[in-house]
């Protein structure tokens, strides 16, 4: 016997009953071996930027324009070139804009498919027929199909065949829907997998659209960033995260996006305020919502004085006799005096006013069905960090100490550090999802934000940014990982600890934006780790320099697509604008990578070994073929 039991290849006999199945299967599998890899794209730190997530998704981060003009730019000119991507971006909005312009003539929409059909097919060359099929938007597979697949013969009998599907879909009324269905199968075969290296919610307008784009990409996953650790813990009933939540939506002015989105109104908290504060204005919303988090998230770190942050019980440090606040660099004066819920004996009890709003959004967070839909999503295609084809992503960072060794951390009586500590935040964040129970919930807010979290990376100042006006109290001290991730012997040591080669590995990382209007480079440990923060979200762009990068993994090399600010739909619609984006290269291999040097390169393999070895005990008899 073989590497595989008797039982386990009586099973398979079941799937491939005879001689013929399992040597076709064999047959086959060892093809795909030799397939080129697919394309990967990696982003990160999206918060909320909708309009621009989505564009860099339908033009596959400048890739779709660059194979159109490799393709047609000869034969049509670079104008035509960048309308027919505008075609494949927003192929429904784009053809009702140019029927609306007169423009969608009988000859335009033909030059528009067989067009397409060629991008289509060149695209599909690195794929199997069967996978080619399977991405084709449901109900137009033959189609499609037969018009990637025409045959070359001494007659042109294939010619004539494609030029009557072409006019039988113009004259059925289907243009529409065909070009369509092309420009999504385009895209689909463009990007064989995405990466989303952390951080869909917060800052920006719309994560909720963000999140609905993402849900229809067929091949996706997530790396959680400290934001979407947030709303998952706060989508679970974490009081704590609830009201951060709150007060991150009330800062960044996104109130009608919580509401019309996800159906948690604002309303109870606008009449706490009037009630209490005397007053429902957005400085006052601000500060009730600081408070309310001061309280809730000291009550957390009273549970578990584990979580080592009695350090950020900044309610205690207050003298409520002269309103100051007793800091690490010295005194401060407050800059408000409106506390009126705070007992200066017990200031982090919570009022009965404050208990009852409290439990209202606990209950309207954990109602929400769309929010419930779209962090369930989350959930499910995400994890803490994720081993992929030789490379780590992960959002936040793997905590270091000062002397660039693994940090140990302490949680429920054992010790965690590097790939440990990262499988325990895997489970407790699953815990959260699945059972809701409070000692989950609260290591949620600790994940958000705790001293040593992977997700965070350095110590909150929530209080002094909200309570004193000396902004010198408000730097953020960082894991001394920030301090070394330029080192390549850290990188080295870290692909070390999650069983991936230092010599070929990569890291590649969110969470920080990359200071690029300064020279900061996003590639550091000698081409070991990229950080790919560029900026998506507007707050940044002033500091990044850029609107956002992506990391393209082919077959070829590792690139970087940096992005410049995104003009609208509008104006792609108008005058074909489209998102400018800079390449870099940062490494070309020395030969070609196929699917045998991939992950599922690796399981192919084992596959057809178990192939292998039932094939030989049906031609030795030992299992009767069906």
């Amino acid at each position: 016997m073989g590497e595989f039991s008797r039982e386990y290849l009586e099973l398979l006999s079941e799937k491939y009953p005879n001689e013929a199945a399992a040597c076709s299967e064999i047959i086959n599998l060892e093809a795909i071996l030799a397939l080129p890899k697919g394309t990967e794209h990696f982003i990160s730190d999206l918060h909320g930027e909708s309009a621009a997530v989505r564009h860099i998704l339908n033009n596959c981060s400048g890739v779709i324009l660059e194979k159109v003009r490799r393709l047609l730019e000869r034969r049509r000119g670079i104008e035509a070139c960048r309308a027919l991507c505008s075609i494949i971006y927003y192929p429904r909005e784009e053809l009702a804009t140019l029927r609306e312009r007169g423009e969608l003539t009988e000859a335009r929409v033909r030059n528009t498919l067989e067009d397409l059909c060629l991008l289509a097919e060149t695209l599909s060359s690195k794929y199997t027929r069967e996978y080619v099929r399977e991405s084709m938007p449901e109900g137009w597979e033959f189609v499609l199909d037969e018009l990637l697949h025409i045959q070359r013969d001494e007659d042109a009998n294939q010619h004539r065949y494609h030029g009557t599907i072409l006019d039988s879909i113009a004259a059925n009324g289907a243009a529409d829907s065909v070009i369509t269905a092309l420009a999504a199968l385009i895209k689909r075969l463009a990007v064989d997998r995405l990466h989303v290296v952390g951080d869909i919610f917060d800052r920006g307008p719309d994560p909720a659209g963000i999140m609905e784009t993402l849900m229809r990409q067929r091949h996706i996953d997530i790396q959680w960033g400290n934001h979407d650790i947030l709303w998952l813990g706060a989508a679970s009933g974490s009081p704590a995260c609830i009201f951060t939540v709150l007060r991150i939506t009330c800062d960044y002015g996104n109130e009608l996006t919580l509401e019309r989105r996800y159906g948690v109104s604002l309303r109870a908290l606008a009449e706490f305020c009037e009630r209490v504060y005397g007053s429902a204005d957005n400085k006052t919303r601000k500060l009730a919502l600081s408070v309310l988090g001061f309280k809730l998230e000291g009550q957390v770190i009273m549970r578990h004085p584990g979580y080592g942050m009695d350090d950020r019980l900044m309610l205690k440090r207050v003298n409520f006799g002269d309103w100051t606040v007793e800091l690490e660099g010295g005194v401060y004066p407050l800059n408000t005096r409106r506390l009126p819920t705070v007992d200066p004996a017990d200031p982090y009890a919570l009022t009965e006013a404050e208990s009852g709003l409290v439990a209202e959004y606990v209950d309207a967070f954990r109602e929400s069905q769309p929010l419930r839909r779209h962090l369930d999503f989350i959930y499910r295609k995400g994890s803490t960090y994720l081993v992929c084809n030789g490379n780590l992503l992960y959002h936040g960072c793997i905590p270091l100490t000062e002397d660039g060794q693994f940090a140990r951390v302490r949680h429920g009586g054992r010790w965690y550090s590097g790939k440990a500590l990262m499988d325990y935040a895997d489970a407790v964040v699953k815990s959260a999802w699945v059972r809701g129970e409070e000692s989950a919930l609260d290591m949620m807010w600790y994940l958000w934000c705790g001293n040593d979290s992977p997700f965070s990376g350095r110590v909150f100042h929530t209080f002094e940014r909200a309570m004193v006006d000396d902004k010198s109290t408000w730097a953020e001290p960082r894991n001394a990982y920030f301090k070394y991730w330029n080192d390549e012997a850290t990188a080295r040591m870290i692909l070390a600890e999650f069983g991936l080669d230092p010599d070929t590995g990569h890291i590649i990382n969110g969470h920080t934006p990359v200071k690029t209007i300064k020279g900061e480079s996003p590639v550091k440990a000698g081409g070991r780790l990229f950080v790919i923060d560029g900026g998506f979200c507007k707050a940044y762009q002033k500091t990044t320099g850029i609107a956002g990068y992506t990391l393209i993994y082919s077959s070829h090399g590792i690139g970087l697509k940096s992005h410049r600010p995104f003009e609208g739909v509008a104006k792609v619609l108008s005058d074909n604008a489209d998102i400018e984006s800079d390449s870099v290269n940062i490494e070309t291999f020395p030969r070609r990578r196929y699917i045998a040097d991939t992950d599922e390169g690796a399981v192919l393999r084992r596959r057809i070994t178990a192939l292998k070895e039932l094939l030989s005990l049906y031609r030795s008899g030992e299992i009767t073929a069906k």
